[in-house]
């Protein structure tokens, strides 16, 4: 067995005899490294989840096989990993910027793939999913260096440092929102405003998630949060007039611009984002984002039944492993039930997954971009396709889920989403300086600098 290094542009033939040795050169300058021990520096130890840090190893003996390693225990109380094997140059260094990895969670030259290629550790539960609840508190995460390759978990680290990964920035406020009938958190970034504002929603899978809203605040936008999936609406008036009065409680907010508010929204999300801006009389959003794209929304059905139609409709893959995306072909192709969004008058955004799993987003994104022909209104659309790329499309340097755990008609079941690892990771990390880019041309209109703790 072989492994191969480029190094500063020239490749390295590094066989497992060699490897072996450079163990055992490891071992017998243990002594020298109890006298200058290696050092391991993350920079910046603390920033945003959107910013990128440098994983710099140092005081190793040249030529050494190491191991680094980022470590994450997660508010359910699971472990999450990523690591990369490395070989140290002639100055004893490892730089995870620079250096690649020829083995671990990620090959290659991947600054951030600590963080991206993360997955539960072995013997974790199946199905898990990491999500940030409490946004007031960082994610942690132990980056530490191990000798060797093989069997790197069974020894003691030869240097760790621990940074924070926040989704708030210092100085934004995090305001519960239940007034008018409505839930949901507020974010405001800190200064004087006024700010432009969003009405932000993740999908279907239910619950109030903040911490996208808690990151855009932290870029620079009044950030609503909005919790619509646990309301059961009588009809779908009442339903519709809910998130007109969500919208109009961002642009009636003190510290908003109220024509700069836009929408922002997810998955089922997306629904809401496309049906609010075609169909609404009061709320006049400025922009909106749609991120793995939905527009099934019949007539006469609250969303919450039209969730529950479609979701009861699922095809199983080989793997045994749930997905809506067969259903929901066949429910979309009659246009009645769905958004008619030649009626929208802004500029939108769509980003989408080809290899998403759950739902014709790309299908359903052809549609959109037909319609808008149609009624004479291409030039308001902006389109982004992603190649392997799955229905998740989280903030930049999360880990990607190809299958998770999903609640329908209170049974857990596995959800196929879709998409390969190094891909979807740069899906995420592309759409979303894409979507800060849409939104400051739309929401602010001009250049700002960027935004970090």
């Amino acid at each position: 067995m072989k492994s191969f290094r480029f190094i500063r542009g020239a490749l390295w033939r590094v066989t497992r005899p060699q490897l072996q040795e450079c163990t055992r050169t490891c071992h017998r300058l243990s002594a020298m490294m109890q006298i200058a021990p290696p050092i391991l520096s993350v920079t910046p130890s603390r920033a945003l989840v959107d910013e990128k840090f440098k994983v710099l190893v140092e005081n190793l003996p040249p030529g050494c096989p190491v191991t680094v390693r980022s470590l994450h225990r997660s508010e359910d109380e699971d472990d999450w990993e990523a690591y990369g094997h490395y070989v140290s140059d002639h100055r004893g260094i490892v730089s995870v910027s620079e250096d690649l990895s020829f083995g671990g969670t990620y090959t290659g030259k991947e600054p951030m793939a600590l963080l991206w290629s993360m997955r539960p550790v072995p013997g974790s539960r199946p199905g898990l999913r990491l999500r940030k609840q409490n946004v007031c508190t960082p994610m942690l995460v132990d980056i530490s260096v191990h000798s060797g390759h093989e069997g790197f978990r069974d020894r003691a680290p030869l240097a760790s440092a621990v940074t924070e990964r926040w989704y708030m920035a210092p100085g934004v406020q995090r305001i519960d929102i239940n007034e008018q009938g409505v839930r949901g958190t507020l974010f405001i970034p800190p200064g004087p405003g006024p700010f432009s504002g969003l009405l932000e929603m993740w999908g279907g899978g239910g619950g109030l998630l903040e911490y996208r809203s808690s990151l855009l605040a932290s870029h620079g936008y009044v950030s609503l949060a909005l919790d619509y999936t646990r309301h059961k609406h009588p009809s779908v008036n009442l339903e519709f007039k809910y998130f007109e009065t969500a919208f109009n409680i961002i642009k009636d907010h003190p510290q908003v611009i109220p024509d700069r508010v836009g929408i922002l929204g997810s998955s089922l999300g997306s629904v809401v984002a496309f049906a609010l801006t075609a169909y609404s009389t009061v709320s006049k959003p400025r922009c909106i984002v749609c991120i793995s794209s939905n527009n099934y929304y019949p007539p006469g059905r609250t969303l919450k039944a039209s969730f529950e139609q479609f979701t009861s409709q699922v095809g199983i893959d080989e793997n045994t492993y749930m997905s809506w995306r067969s259903s929901a072909l066949d429910l979309t192709t009659d246009s009645s039930n769905n958004v008619d969004v030649g009626k929208i008058n802004c500029p939108m955004l769509l980003v989408n997954g080809c290899d998403d799993q759950n739902w014709p987003a790309v299908e359903t994104a052809e549609e959109v971009a037909r319609l808008m022909r149609a009624a004479g209104k291409e030039h308001l659309l902006s389109r982004l396709l992603y190649p392997d790329t799955g229905h998740l499309i989280e903030p930049p340097f999360s880990p990607h889920f190809r299958a998770t755990t999903f609640v329908i008609n209170k049974h857990k079941v596995i959800l196929l989403w879709g998409g390969q690892t190094k891909p979807h990771s740069d899906a995420q990390e592309d759409s979303w300086r894409k979507i800060l880019s849409f939104l400051q041309l739309h929401l602010r209109c001009g250049p700002s600098p960027k935004e970090k703790l």
